[in-house]
């Protein structure tokens, strides 16, 4: 298991608040805190610019939405969401590390490639 000593952010696929939905989201990294319980990290569902995807989340109480639609929606959407404490972002992250190659690497392989990643954004911090 790479030790990173930072914070980390899992960020779901690309709108997959909209096809997938919060309930899978939660139930996702729910088990991602079970198998790793001493993990820190933050998760975001990608909820696109549909609306209707991140008012769901919202009320799911998702950890953490990133909607870029029209900025008038977000702002509303960010009213709803900060009782809630929601996070809610506008932009999505700006280091990203897509496994979307590597869904059927080895534990091995996926941690080379995280722990790169890593010591990259670490030097280019």
């Amino acid at each position: 298991m790479v030790r990173t000593g930072r914070a980390i952010v899992l960020m779901s696929a690309a709108d997959a608040g909209g096809y997938l939905g919060p309930g899978w989201f939660v139930a996702l990294v729910a088990a991602a805190r079970e198998a790793v319980p001493e993990a820190r990290f933050t998760a975001l569902l990608d909820c696109g610019d549909n609306t209707g995807a991140a008012l769901a989340a919202i009320r799911a109480e998702v950890e953490g939405v990133v909607f870029t639609g029209r900025a008038d929606v977000a702002l509303r959407l960010a009213d709803i969401a900060r009782p809630t404490g929601v996070r809610f972002l506008t932009q999505l992250p700006a280091e990203v590390l897509d496994l979307v190659e590597e869904f059927f690497a080895s534990p091995q392989d996926l941690e080379r490639r995280c722990a790169e990643f890593l010591g990259r954004a670490s030097a280019a911090s």
